[in-house]
């Protein structure tokens, strides 16, 4: 050693500073001794990478979860109403759900399916696609196929591809035929009553009307959760009031209602946390209401968005702290990850683990 040239030496043999006796160290699991699916899970948050960001989102949500108003203390403003321990104890944090199109096209229908049935959201917001295609599949099913099937051989087979989906033009003929007489429906009742709709009690009457426990509106109707669309039109949804416009013109379909009744919904929570799979309107929808919550309380964003070009889908929960839309110190986690990868383990680990014969609990 005597002959290395002192500054190469000093300069690849840099001393560390001493690594505080708290901290983490890296580790994965250990295949050589048995591991149950539950402690396999627990092993994601000192992996690494975006192992790690799903086991903090995983935890994240647990807290979502247990929260209640009793956990914190009695303010000197609290009304008499929530002043006693057993209605604080009452009080959950209210868990807004937001996904996109390609989800319920996705066997992730079924995962958000589970969530609306068993109550574990409070409110669900997604696009157009994210409202037909859930009716779609209970009048006909989507298939797996192959990401490199030719486009123009699909539309002469009058097929439709999504990624490695196809869904059979058919399907949004059955659509048609389903939807046509409700909205037309619709709008006797409104000339009746002079009521207008708006595009969450239009959801809510196609979740009446399918009845069908296959579909996820089903049981938002049935248990009396919100969904928001605020792109109704954008989709086949759209397609089809648009031709009913000329057979049956006057429906109207009124958005103020809804972001009244979306922001009013978050500005009452008494802790508010944000799921959000993907990005775009539903990402941005549901933020922007917890501004007028002064910021959302918990947030766990999934998507493969980036942030290098501005884009709110891909901005982390940082930039929405910027806008207020998420509390300074809230607890926060962006898992950059394909959502029918991450999601149903998120879920099994969170909201399944505890109801009965859950997926972990062996």
């Amino acid at each position: 050693m005597n002959n290395v040239p002192k500054d190469a030496s000093a300069a690849v043999l840099q001393p560390s500073e001493p690594i505080p006796d708290n901290t983490t160290s890296v580790l994965g699991p250990n295949f050589d001794q048995p591991i149950s699916l539950q402690q396999f899970i627990d092993s994601y948050e000192r992996i690494g990478f975006q192992a790690t960001s799903l086991g903090r989102a995983i935890g994240i949500v647990n807290r979502m979860r247990k929260w209640r108003l009793s956990d914190d203390p009695i303010t000197e403003d609290e009304s008499e109403e929530y002043r006693s321990a057993s209605a604080r104890s009452k009080i959950r944090c209210d868990i807004f759900l937001g996904y996109t199109s390609n989800l319920i096209s996705s066997g992730l229908r079924e995962v958000i399916l589970y969530l609306v049935k068993h109550k574990h959201v409070a409110a669900l917001v997604t696009t157009a696609g994210g409202i037909e295609e859930d009716f779609i599949k209970c009048l006909g099913k989507t298939y797996l196929a192959d990401f490199n099937l030719n486009g123009a051989e699909l539309r002469k087979r009058g097929m439709n591809r999504i990624g490695n989906l196809i869904v059979p033009n058919d399907n949004y003929c059955k659509f048609e035929d389903w939807l046509i007489p409700i909205l037309d429906q619709m709008l006797a009742e409104q000339k009746a009553t002079g009521n207008v709709w708006t595009p969450s009690s239009l959801i809510r009457r196609l979740g009446k009307e399918i009845n069908n426990e296959e579909s996820v509106y089903y049981w938002a109707y049935k248990n009396n959760i919100p969904v928001f669309c605020p792109a109704l039109t954008d989709g086949s949804m759209g397609d089809m009031i648009y031709f009913h416009s000329f057979r049956s013109p006057g429906l109207i379909i009124d958005i103020v209602q809804d972001i009244r009744a979306l922001n009013e919904l978050a500005r009452a929570s008494r802790k508010a946390g944000m799921i959000i799979l993907g990005g775009g309107v539903c990402k941005h929808q549901i933020a922007n209401a917890m501004l007028f919550r002064n910021g959302a309380d918990y947030s766990v964003y999934i998507n493969t968005g980036q942030e290098f070009d501005g884009s709110d889908s891909g901005a982390r929960p940082d930039e929405a702290v910027s806008w207020g839309k998420i509390r300074a110190g809230a607890e926060t986690v962006k898992v950059f990850a394909d959502a029918t990868l991450v999601f149903p383990i998120l879920v099994a680990a969170t909201f399944a683990k505890e109801d009965c014969n859950g997926p972990l609990n062996s």
